[in-house]
Parts: C-alpha cells; structure tokens; sequence
C-alpha cells in the first residue's frame, strides 16, 4: 500500500517510519535541508528510536520503504492514504487553532489525488473535521489523534496505549477505511504488542473507532487530563515550599492510594511543550457557552506556577550585587531538542521583567542570543557566570554546581 506524510516533525516522521516497515511511505516537507538528511539516514530531531531507524535503513540492518521527498506529485500520486501531520499552534488572538497548514495540505493532496483517504493527524478543534468534510464537500476525510511524546514519538507508535480513528457513525466505507488505518498502525507496532496484557485484563492494543468529533474530544480532554496531574503536583509543592514542609514526602503519600498511582507526579516549572499549553487553551476555547470551573481553572494555575517559581527564584539571588541568572537548558523534557512553549521561558521572561540579567545554556540552539539573553555553549563558563542555575529538570552535569541549582525536579527520572 503506498501511503504519503505530509510533514515531517516528530509526528508526521515517526508515523511515516512506523508504516514504512510494512508499506511504501513518502514522507513531504518543504525544508530542502531536512529531505536531503532523511534520505541520508540521518534524523533532524532529536528522538533516540527515529534515529535507529532512519540508521538502520540506511545501512541495511532494517531496510524500510521509506522515501523524504520535496515533490508533492512524488508522495500523493497514486497514495491510498495521506496522513497530515503538519503544525497547528494556538493563535491566541483568534482563540482558536491556526488550521491553515492542514487545509493547505489537503489542498496540495487533492489537487494530485482526489480518492485518497486523507487522516488528520494534527491536533485540531473539537467539530473541525466534520466542518471541513462540509465545506470542503469531501467526504474521504478522516481524524486520528497521535498520543506521543517528544523525544519518544516512534517508541510510543511501536507501543501504542490505544489507536483511536475518528470516522461518521453514517458512512460505512469511511468506517472501514477508518478500521483500515488503524490496522496499519497497529501492524507496524513492535513486536509482542499486539498479544500483550493490558492493565485491565484486555489483550492486545486497545483500537477506537469513533466519530471525528468524538476524536477530537478524545485528544483535548486526555492532554487537558495530564496538564491537571502537572498543575495539582506543582500546587501541591507550591504549597509545601509556602509552609516548609517535604513535598515529596506528601507525594510519595498521596500516590500509594491506587486510585491515584506515582504516574506523573513530578513537580515542574509549569506544564508546558508543544501539545498542553495549545490544547488546553482550545479545549477552553471549545466550552464558550458550555458551564465549567475546572478547564479555566487549569489554565490559571500554569500561569500562577510561573510567577511562584520567578519569585523564588528572585529571592535565591536577594542581596546579590548585579546578579545573573543561568538557566540550564531551554528543552522540556530530557532526550527531546525541542523547546516550544517550555516552561522554563515563561519563568525566565518574568525573571527578566524584572531586570534580573539572564545567560541560557543551550547546546542544541546555534543563535548567540534568545529573546535578549546570551546564549552559550560552554558549560563551564555558564557555571561561573551564573549566581544561580535554574533546571526544570535535573542533569548530572550540574553536579559540581548542585549548591547553586534550583529545581523543583524531585524524582529525577523524567
């Protein structure tokens, strides 16, 4: 089957290479720069899984059938599935998603290809998908939610908690081209997963098929769920830190009672990246007129996390003369070169607001300044520079320095 990826970050490669395994796959970008990489076996971000395929196929120890390509005639002609994989941030002025590349995307597809199965896989409103299968009149439109981590992305395609694909309940044949595209991630899934145990009791990897609608919500609720876990752990410390209390005493306390498990507990600067600040924001932005407390409420605690953690941070360098701030790694999360919408800038743009002086050490980032701020590469300078260092999460590297680091990373696992 041959099968075209409109986009090439960490969702739309790691799904490309996952079907690549078992289907011919052309992958689309518009950056000459990371075509001529991928076809040279060599990965544009950092993602350990991505880097072994791409490796492999290269030297022939897992050959794929995969193919990055800048030409749109190339991936679409002929394709049964295209999968969109193309950014959608948050435009705040409008309160909505900026869906213009995806429509951009089908667009080019049906422009070469008018029969093929079109799967959104960008993250999207809740009801988009139905609407544009309206005003586009194409009823070969289908949505499925990508549930993945950065720096991880492919690991969690060949272990996927559950495959969902979102089709109207009316339409027989988008149903089974739906259950179609769900059989192809779940081939591709790394072998054993398909036989294992759930923790329900289930076997085998959970697969949805539903309605788009019922998929969109599916995407926003699940991240706004997470972005909840990281806004009570973080009020939690906060409070803590307030009182003098051991906050990670409560934790491990409160995370015995089974209902509530040690998953996603780790105290943090804020939520951040680039899913669950955008896609809080939309889900808020989807219950305009519907009655809730907590969705907004989620949505504040971020911001109010941020300016707790600044003025702590402000108080560890009080009476120090022309202080300068380091702040260790711009990146989320370990393993992951990405840093869009981290919190860590947030914390650092009020640190800064303040007239604090700010150095960033970010290895990965070849600009000599970030928004004002130096920018280094040298570690060890950056130790000496700053007055005090601040990690959203803990490295060895800071080790010598440890008396000069705030973080509020107290598990140091993730």
């Amino acid at each position: 089957m041959k099968i075209a990826v409109a986009g090439t970050g960490y969702v739309g490669l790691s799904v490309a290479l996952l079907l690549s395994q078992h289907n011919e796959v052309h992958a689309l970008d518009i950056i000459p720069e990371k075509v001529e990489m991928l076809n040279d076996g060599k990965s544009p971000i950092v993602d350990k899984e991505i880097t072994e395929f791409l490796d492999g196929n290269s030297t022939g120890s897992r050959p794929l059938n995969f193919q990055a390509t800048l030409d749109p005639r190339q991936a679409y002609t002929g394709a049964d599935y295209a999968v969109v994989a193309t950014p959608t941030n948050y435009d705040s002025q409008k309160n909505y998603f900026d869906t213009s590349s995806v429509e951009a995307a089908i667009a080019a597809i049906r422009e070469v290809n008018p029969t093929a199965w079109i799967v959104i896989k960008s993250t999207i409103p809740v009801g988009y998908t139905v609407d544009l299968r309206g005003k586009l009149q194409d009823d070969r439109l289908l949505f499925s939610p990508e549930f993945l981590r950065e720096g991880h992305a492919l690991y969690d395609n060949l272990h996927p908690s559950r495959v969902v694909v979102g089709a109207p309940q009316d339409d027989a044949e988008a149903r089974r081209a739906a259950e179609g595209f769900a059989d192809l991630l779940i081939h591709g899934a790394a072998e054993g997963e398909v036989d294992r145990i759930n923790a329900d009791g289930t076997s085998g990897i959970p697969r949805l098929v539903v309605g788009p609608t019922e998929a969109e919500a599916i995407k926003l609720f699940a991240n706004t769920y997470l972005a909840l876990r990281v806004a009570f752990f973080n009020e939690l410390d906060t409070y803590a830190e307030t009182r003098g209390l051991q906050t990670q005493e409560i934790i491990d306390g409160v995370c015995l009672d089974p209902r509530i498990r040690a998953d996603y507990n780790n105290p943090s600067f804020g939520y951040g990246g680039y899913c669950l600040p955008k896609d809080t924001k939309q889900l808020l932005a989807n219950y305009d007129q519907v009655p809730q407390n907590l969705i907004s409420g989620i949505v504040d605690a971020n911001r109010t996390r941020k300016d707790f953690i600044a003025t702590e941070i402000e108080q560890k360098i009080k009476g120090v003369e022309d202080p300068v701030v380091g702040i260790y790694r711009l990146t989320m999360k370990s393993g992951s070169d990405n840093f869009r919408q981290s919190a860590i800038q947030g914390v650092m743009k009020r640190i800064k607001a303040r007239g604090i002086t700010v150095v960033v050490y970010e290895p990965t980032l070849n600009d000599p300044d970030f928004f004002g701020s130096k920018v280094t590469h040298d570690l060890e300078d950056f130790k000496k520079q700053s007055d005090v260092i601040v990690a959203n999460r803990w490295n060895e590297d800071l080790v010598d320095v440890s008396h000069k680091v705030y973080t509020r990373d107290l598990f140091r696992r993730d």
